[in-house]
């Protein structure tokens, strides 16, 4: 008999090799076939060294066209079909929906991951009632639905759109501790600069604008300050900073960017702290679960997913979602913390995420949920 085949779909490559390169080895490591889905971008080049195949499958991701979902709805029919996986895993809107649609015409077992809702659940519009309604249709076969946060998974079951028995929470999408070794910040002297970073993909609602403005303030008064960007700019993207912005705030010397990086473990080693002022539908998002497993402490928002990882005063402060004042309010408390006293808050983060939100527990979930999809009879054990 041959190995197992499980697809595993999202909406680039580029998140496929960041967010679930270990899940990936896992499967592989166990025997499955894996088969990785996505739209092609350079990083599907280092997709074949984790183990995997890769089958591109173009989508606009952020478009709005019926006709073009239409599209990516019939290429994943086809593509299932040829492929005959015993399990499809989906992450992100339009693999969660499209695909789990496709695989359930087909009778393919489905394991959805909801990261967040994003922007569809932001606002209440036409499109808010659409993506409810094709989350509907697309969920009702899944075998499992995974929520990154208990408050998103409160919001399906409250609008019918996920069997109880049939979501769960797990701890985000995990981080390996081992490849964020905790160490010590840079050392403080006197007219030593202290490093800030925001680390992100760049869009208004991740609280860009609030973190500059809030740069501007704090370095009027502490001109040792440095407050860095790292993270790219979709251009196609409504929501995204532009390019050209972040490059005149550069010029201006309110922020230092530092552009993409895949390191981001270096990074994280040459900053003091770490700034995330989302107002975003996170899921759990993965630059925290990375500076606390850094051993840095945060400064982040009172909002959904981002309290997952902070707990204020003890790994970190939060401060009001949309706030520039209370932003700044924390971002120079910590500041003007002792070392010592970030250097606790750091450790209780990297304490946190060993216990709460490793890698490894995510990936058990996953591991042991398709050995049960994917026997003969196909339901999961709840």
């Amino acid at each position: 008999m041959g190995k197992k085949k499980i697809i595993i779909a999202l909406n680039s490559a580029w998140n496929l090799y960041n967010f679930r390169a270990g899940l990936i080895k896992a499967l592989v490591k166990e025997g499955y076939e894996v088969v990785a889905v996505a739209p092609w971008d350079k990083y599907a080049l280092l997709l074949p060294a984790l183990g995997c195949q890769f089958k591109p499958l173009e989508m606009d991701t952020t478009g709005k066209n019926p006709a073009g979902d239409l599209r990516v709805l019939i290429d994943y029919i086809r593509l299932l079909r040829k492929e005959r996986p015993a399990a499809f895993l989906g992450f992100t809107i339009k693999p969660n929906v499209y695909g789990s649609l496709a695989a359930g015409i087909l009778g393919i077992p489905v394991i959805n991951n909801i990261a967040g809702l994003g922007f569809a659940f932001t606002k209440k519009n036409w499109l808010t009632k659409v993506v409810i309604s094709l989350y509907r249709l697309a969920l009702r076969r899944s075998a499992m639905v995974y929520f990154q946060n208990e408050e998103d998974r409160r919001v399906f079951l409250e609008k019918g759109l996920v069997h109880q028995a049939r979501s769960r929470r797990i701890p985000g999408s995990g981080v390996d501790v081992n490849r964020f070794m905790s160490c010590q910040p840079p050392t403080l002297g006197v007219g030593q600069t202290f490093r800030f970073l925001l680390a992100a993909r760049l869009l208004w609602e991740k609280g860009v604008a609030e973190y500059v403005d809030a740069a501007r303030q704090l370095q009027k008064t502490h001109p040792h300050v440095e407050c860095c960007i790292v993270g790219f700019t979709a251009e196609n993207h409504a929501q995204s900073v532009s390019r050209a912005q972040v490059e005149e705030w550069h010029s201006e010397g309110v922020i230092h960017y530092l552009g993409v990086t895949d390191r981001i473990e270096d990074v994280l080693e040459a900053a003091h702290c770490v700034v995330l002022p989302s107002y975003y539908r996170e899921g759990v998002p993965r630059v925290l679960l990375e500076a606390a497993a850094a051993g840095r402490p945060i400064v982040t928002t009172d909002w959904i997913g981002c309290r997952e990882v902070v707990s204020d005063g003890l790994n970190g402060l939060l401060c009001s979602p949309r706030d520039t004042d209370d932003l700044l309010s924390k971002m120079t408390t910590m500041l003007q913390l002792p070392a010592e006293r970030r250097m606790e808050m750091g450790q209780r983060g990297r304490d946190k995420v060993t216990q709460e939100f490793s890698e490894e527990a995510v990936i058990k979930n996953y591991i042991d949920l398709l050995q049960q999809v994917t026997e003969p009879g196909g339901a999961p054990r709840t």
